[in-house]
């Protein structure tokens, strides 16, 4: 298992990520943070080394670049404009297509609170290259229309005790266009902190990623 950092170029800003790759990947999945996360999201680590363990190499990005990330801080706007996330990786599934290594490779997006709405947008967009997608706590609803172009099989998994977050997600699912699952973890608030909680994420995206990307 090999991880790399590398940089991708989207609408003229250098995005990083950390890019894992077993000896012989069955898939890949990118992640896409939200909410004021990074790719350093230990929430989400957990999650792609739980991907991993099943033969899918990761991509874990930020969406944002530093400087971005400097004014989201102070006034919190960037991470909820969900056209630009999910046009970065829009871009992302673009410039890894070229990968001759890493290029063939079935590709699904897993997306956490604002991240999920443009791992949704890229599945909308690209629906030939986005065959799976997995919603952590996300903001499904704020994709809007386009969640009816989302025709690959989706997965939301939401915590019991995140009544709002449920409720927008039930809304969702409904206009979804391809097979969806709504999962709901029991005890769970939105972050995934009661024990238990982050490690039944882990084996739900799992289950659904090799079911869909085709792993053995």
């Amino acid at each position: 298992m090999t991880t790399t950092e590398i940089a991708i170029s989207a609408a003229g800003a250098r995005l990083l990520g950390d890019l894992t790759v077993g000896p012989e990947p069955r898939g890949l999945v990118v992640f896409a943070h939200g909410s004021g996360s990074s790719r350093m999201s230990p929430r989400n680590r957990a999650v792609a080394q739980a991907l991993a363990g099943a033969g899918l190499a990761t991509l874990l990005m930020d969406l944002l670049t530093g400087d971005e990330e400097a004014v989201d801080l102070r006034t919190r706007h960037l991470r909820f404009d969900v056209e630009l996330l999910g046009q970065r990786v829009v871009a992302t599934v673009d410039e890894l297509a070229a990968d001759p290594a890493i290029g063939a490779l079935p590709v699904g997006t897993f997306g956490a609170s604002t991240g999920a709405a443009a791992a949704l947008i890229a599945a909308a967009q690209r629906p030939e290259r986005v065959r799976a997608v997995v919603s952590r706590g996300g903001r499904a609803d704020l994709v809007g229309a386009a969640l009816r172009r989302v025709t690959a099989p989706t997965l939301l998994v939401v915590g019991e005790r995140d009544p709002q977050v449920l409720g927008l997600n039930r809304e969702a699912q409904a206009q979804l266009a391809g097979e969806s699952r709504l999962e709901i973890v029991p005890g769970a608030t939105h972050l995934f902190e009661e024990a238990g909680a982050l490690e039944r994420v882990a084996a739900l995206a799992r289950a659904w990623f090799t079911r869909h990307l085709g792993v053995a």
